[in-house]
């Protein structure tokens, strides 16, 4: 996303930069599907959509998007944003179109994926053979991307600005950080760091309102265990 908007989008939001890029990003989605749609190619290609982290509003750049959010909220119901270790900071959208290649229009998945499955799922659909020490953390989840895996990944290991978490059948383990931080003032954001662990039920609290630790002692020991296992595992591939 360019860092300020074409001329013709400037003012179309009435958010600011940030908010005339974003409608900007979507016009060139738009544009691209209309070019491939013009020369016979949409039905075969597939258009991934996605983002590298969740939202901030105040990073450093003088656009005014904090002063101009309105109502809108970025984040939805999620809590933190870009750095967090929260939901907001590495939950993204993730969108997969490719008619040919059957993925079901309109589907929404609640399987658990990873942007580091890239790897592992292109070279699947490509029919390449990965090397044993090739991205040893990468899966092969293009099952899921066509809609055929309403499962996913067993698990999810998130790496925020100051920590890990992992997510397990919707529940989600927060190591304990180094120091309490758990606000950074200079982008307004909650981050999550504190020297304690956290147990979130994202089924049933998508919001991670409700720490669970003393009431689940059992989830903490084996989340944290699982997460030990996966920093602690040698650099080859290995079955999920």
């Amino acid at each position: 996303m360019p860092r300020w908007p074409h001329p013709q989008f400037v003012g179309k939001t009435g958010m600011g930069p940030r908010g005339d890029a974003i409608l900007q990003f979507d016009w060139s989605v738009g544009q691209i599907v209309d070019a491939l749609e013009r020369n016979g190619l949409l039905e075969n290609t597939i258009i991934i959509i996605t983002s590298d982290n969740g939202p901030v509003l105040d990073d450093g750049y003088q656009d005014q998007a904090k002063e101009l959010i309105g109502d809108h909220k970025p984040w939805g119901p999620l809590r933190g944003g870009k750095y967090s270790a929260f939901e907001a900071g590495t939950r993204v959208p993730f969108i997969v179109s490719w008619p040919k290649g059957g993925v079901p229009k309109g589907k929404t998945s609640h399987a658990a994926v990873s942007q580091v499955d890239f790897f592992a799922s292109m070279a699947a659909l490509t029919g390449q053979t990965l090397d044993e020490n090739a991205a040893p953390d990468s899966f092969d989840q293009h099952k899921t991307w066509l809609g055929k895996d309403d499962k996913g990944r067993d698990y999810v290991v998130k790496q925020s600005l100051a920590t890990l978490s992992i997510i397990e059948n919707g529940w989600k383990y927060i190591v304990p950080s180094p120091t309490d931080n758990p606000y950074m003032s200079n982008v307004s954001i909650e981050t999550g760091f504190i020297t304690q662990p956290q147990l979130y039920n994202l089924k049933d609290d998508i919001g991670e309102q409700n720490n669970l630790v003393a009431e689940h002692p059992d989830k903490v020991e084996k989340l944290a265990a699982l997460i030990e296992k996966v920093r602690n595992t040698p650099k080859t591939r290995f079955v999920r």
